[in-house]
């Protein structure tokens, strides 16, 4: 399997983020516990495979990351086979196509549903993401670049452009232009309805 994924866009803007990937057991660990702190889990349990499908995802998810990153071996790319396919199986049961490398330490994607993000898309540290988001290239072929502690709410459309860090996105909203740091936007076409 080809852990190199061609998005055919550029993203928005070169974030600290772009080159933040598992690319050892210590991140790999940073990334998981992260998670965890953002589904409010104390620590991983076996039952979790089943109580928590959306946290087992991510921890596929981030475990693909590793074995793609830091394992070119022989059987570091067997393992990372296993892994992406485990990926691909569960994403398409809870309607995830999420690839690997786009998203910091802290994600929590909030619900089972319908969650396409194009593979040129960066995400920063502690992004809250709901059913039915799209992270999408724009118009002029540039992927969305999402700063850290961003709240994106259910069904919004993020097509090519940058978002400041701490910035919320509405339920619904469809943001074709660059939303500064702190606001909250809102509508379609997304316009900021509050600034700090």
């Amino acid at each position: 399997m080809d852990d190199t994924v061609t998005s055919g866009c550029e993203p928005a803007r070169e974030w600290g983020i772009i080159s933040r990937v598992i690319d050892s057991k210590e991140s790999l660990r940073r990334y998981l516990a992260a998670d965890l702190a953002a589904h409010e889990l104390p620590r991983w349990r076996a039952h979790h495979r089943l109580t928590q499908r959306v946290a087992y995802f991510q921890r596929l998810l981030r475990k693909s990351e590793y074995w793609a990153n830091a394992r070119t071996d022989p059987l570091g790319r067997l393992i990372f086979a296993w892994y992406a396919l485990r990926v691909k199986l569960l994403g398409e049961r809870m309607g995830f196509t999420v690839p690997r490398n786009v998203f910091g330490p802290g994600l929590s994607i909030a619900h089972v549903g319908l969650l396409t993000v194009n593979s040129g898309t960066r995400v920063g540290e502690r992004c809250r993401i709901h059913q039915g988001v799209t992270l999408g290239n724009g118009a002029d072929g540039r992927c969305p670049s999402i700063g850290d502690d961003v709240f994106i709410g259910p069904n919004a459309v993020v097509l090519g452009v940058t978002v400041g860090d701490r910035a919320e996105i509405r339920a619904g909203a469809v943001v074709i232009r660059d939303v500064p740091a702190g606001a909250h936007v809102a509508g379609v076409p997304a316009k900021v309805i509050a600034n700090p």
